[in-house]
């Protein structure tokens, strides 16, 4: 599913035009976006559907498949998904 069929379903649902529902969308996805992005490790919980963290990866020695060399691969911060019960559930139902 794409961001536009997402907007067209959610347009259907709740007799929205498609342009006021992506602006609700995309508010949506950037307060997410925006809290993840903070530097106090905010987390984003949505109760029955999952939360979005944000976990930090150690420095480690990395290496360079093309010329075997070692490489510092420095530390970062990835966002991480986890699924509610709800959704684990009737994904696997």
């Amino acid at each position: 599913m794409t961001k536009a069929d997402l907007v067209e379903k959610v347009a259907v649902q709740v007799s929205l035009t498609k342009k006021d529902t992506e602006v609700v969308i995309d508010t949506i996805f950037d307060s997410i976006s925006q809290a993840l992005a903070s530097k106090n490790d905010s987390k984003v919980e949505l109760r029955g559907f999952g939360s979005f963290r944000v976990r930090r990866r150690r420095a480690r020695q990395g290496r360079n498949p093309q010329t075997g060399n070692s490489v510092q691969v420095p530390a970062k911060r990835v966002p991480y998904f986890k699924p509610g019960k709800e959704l684990k559930i009737l994904v696997d139902s």
